[in-house]
């Protein structure tokens, strides 16, 4: 049985890839001035900014992510000054509100998000395969059979 073909790494060279990714995007944070900015608030920012306060388990049926993915990113968010959490009419329900220092930033990370969203379609271009329709086709794939399911059959 050869382990040694890069086949057989698929998950380090996607987190590989998204180091890469990430990386880079928290550089350009960097110069633009927001340094520690994680490219994790921006969808947060952005849902907050145009719908209004929103509860965590809204934003995370929005962005497609676990209730608890979000309840940490917010609550970073919140240390880092960018978002507020006050009470729902549910005790249990935690409002997100955007800081005046999270809005203050909104053009920087406006003028950020267009230039990323222009370079990931320049990558894709340069891609046998679109990286974005291939990562869609790969959650809807996986939504529908997960990969644990898939190595049970093989085994």
């Amino acid at each position: 049985m050869d382990h040694t073909s890069a086949d057989h790494f698929l998950g380090t060279r996607l987190r590989h890839l998204l180091d890469l990714l990430e990386g880079d995007v928290s550089r350009v944070y960097t110069d633009l001035g927001l340094p520690g900015f994680r490219s994790r608030y921006t969808p947060v920012i952005s849902l907050v900014n145009t719908g209004g306060p929103q509860s965590i388990r809204d934003l995370a049926t929005t962005i497609g992510v676990t209730h608890s993915a979000i309840s940490q990113t917010v609550n970073q968010m919140r240390r880092d000054g960018l978002v507020e959490l006050e009470p729902g009419d549910d005790a249990r329900k935690r409002i997100v509100h955007l800081t005046d220092h999270a809005r203050a930033i909104l053009p920087t990370l406006d003028a950020e998000w267009q230039a990323t969203t222009a370079a990931t379609r320049d990558l894709d271009a340069e891609l046998p395969y679109p990286l974005t329709d291939l990562v869609d086709a790969a959650l809807r794939a996986l939504g529908e059979k997960p990969l644990r399911d898939r190595i049970h059959d093989h085994m």
